[in-house]
């Protein structure tokens, strides 16, 4: 069962990535449709077939609520292929990523300098969270 649904999270993966695909973007997905069925034999594979959906969807320059469809399902694909059960605090992580990166895409900000601050968010946040684990010693 559970290799069932991480090949059909896979496939949902490839399709949204090659929703209106042209010739690049559809050898990619092409590509990546095999990665997910050797996933099933070879789990590294797996791997490799989120990198050529993410490639396919970069080729198809696609929309963000496909590129984040994409996504949420190779976040799943990946945790099933890996692991024997998908957890509550993994489905809230994965849709609440999914659904933070398409309110930031949605909105309509032109911020010039935010890739300047974006690393630095990143750093701050990880440090943060990491706290716990660092602050005792």
């Amino acid at each position: 069962m559970n290799r069932a649904l991480s090949t059909a999270f896979g496939l949902v993966m490839v399709a949204a990535s090659a929703v209106a695909a042209d010739d690049a973007a559809l050898i990619a997905a092409g590509l990546a449709t095999l990665a997910v069925l050797m996933g099933n034999v070879f789990r590294p594979a797996a791997a490799l077939a989120v990198l050529l959906a993410a490639g396919a969807l970069v080729l198809n320059e696609s929309p963000a609520m496909l590129a984040a469809l994409s996504g949420l399902c190779a976040a799943c694909y990946l945790v099933l292929r890996h692991t024997a059960v998908i957890t509550a605090p993994t489905v809230i992580g994965a849709v609440g990523f999914t659904a933070v990166g398409l309110a930031v895409v949605s909105l309509p900000l032109e911020l010039p300098w935010l890739p300047l601050v974006a690393p630095l968010t990143v750093l701050a946040l990880v440090a943060l969270v990491t706290r716990p684990f660092w602050a005792e010693r």
